[in-house]
């Protein structure tokens, strides 16, 4: 029964995610922005809703069990990041070989990927940091604080520059375009900006049910197979809840739609390695523990090697076979 009510709320949290992309999309095609504002701002933060609720919830309306909840939260945040840049970079990579081969390029728009990679691994980088630090009293305390605080200023700087390009990237054909009707018109509604946030907001009612849920069946998921409740939201809800991000991304790369794919990937990393770790750092004991400094390294490798490939700017099919490499070997050092 416990994990009947898993695959409910895995399903809810998929099927509310895909209202409220499908109503991103159509918001970003008519401000007239760019797929770079849609797939790193935009579809980012609404596909990265499910794993972000999920910590956030667990932190601050979870069950009554508070250690239980810091490691659901603090296992969600790290393990949500590790999901994307490894598997989910890896299956984008599985979905084309057969069209572009091993050596086809993959093209997102550069300068925006970039930026997307950079401010990941600052935001990152300062939350390993904060691991690293043992004690919270005395002036550590305050240090921590700021630290936290520090990366809720990244990710504004973040936004502001990914807004300011947004309108050159337009003129040059980079401009938002949705694929399918809006979902609610199917239901003989206007397609108007009324009912495009209407869709916004039930969207985001199902996502918080459907987190909240899936929180509580976690919890007694542990309990009854005796299964780390850390462990469990290292591995098994970032499978789960990164669902949105894996689907959108995998249908954009098919339709050789890069940019949006790779952003909405990297965008969520910046939203999620940022405003999560900041949480995480204010409101819970961020202890270092080897499942959490495992998942950190592995996340930041991945990371590194798409920078490195983005800095040569010979972004291969292949390449993206090494952050599936990363997460095999990811698997094997947390099952031993």
């Amino acid at each position: 029964m416990v994990l009947v009510d898993l695959v409910v709320m895995l399903l809810l949290i998929v099927v509310a995610a895909e209202v409220f992309t499908n109503a991103l999309e159509h918001l970003g095609e008519r401000l007239g922005i760019s797929e770079g504002v849609t797939g790193s701002l935009f579809a980012a933060v609404g596909t990265a809703m499910p794993e972000s609720l999920v910590p956030i919830l667990a932190i601050f309306a979870g069950t009554e069990n508070k250690q239980v909840n810091h490691e659901i939260g603090i296992g969600a945040i790290l393990g949500a990041r590790l999901m994307l840049y490894t598997l989910t970079m890896c299956l984008m990579g599985i979905v084309v070989v057969g069209k572009r081969g091993l050596g086809g390029a993959m093209a997102p728009e550069p300068t925006g990927l970039t930026r997307d990679l950079n401010f990941f691994l600052l935001s990152f980088g300062i939350a390993l940091l904060a691991l690293l630090i043992p004690f919270r009293d005395g002036y550590l305390a305050i240090v921590l604080t700021t630290m936290g605080s520090s990366l809720v200023l990244v990710y504004f700087i973040y936004v502001m520059l990914t807004l300011r390009v947004s309108a050159q990237l337009v003129q040059n054909g980079h401009g938002t375009e949705a694929h399918r009707p809006l979902f609610l018109c199917y239901l003989r509604l206007p397609d108007k900006m009324i009912v495009i946030f209407l869709q916004l907001l039930l969207g985001l009612v199902l996502l918080i049910a459907g987190a909240e849920g899936f929180i509580h069946a976690v919890e007694v998921t542990s309990r009854e197979f005796g299964i780390s409740a850390l462990l469990l939201s290292l591995l098994i809800i970032p499978i789960a809840t990164e669902l949105p991000e894996k689907v959108n991304s995998i249908l954009w790369i098919r339709r050789r739609k890069d940019t949006l794919a790779f952003g909405n990937i990297t965008g969520a990393m910046v939203f999620q390695g940022s405003i999560l770790p900041a949480i995480g750092i204010l409101f819970t004991p961020w202890e270092l523990r080897a499942e959490v400094l495992v998942g950190v390294l592995v996340t930041l490798a991945a990371a590194l090697w798409l920078r490195y490939v983005a800095l040569r700017g010979q972004l291969r099919v292949w390449m993206l076979f090494v952050n599936g490499g990363l997460y095999i070997a990811y698997l094997a050092i947390m099952l031993l």
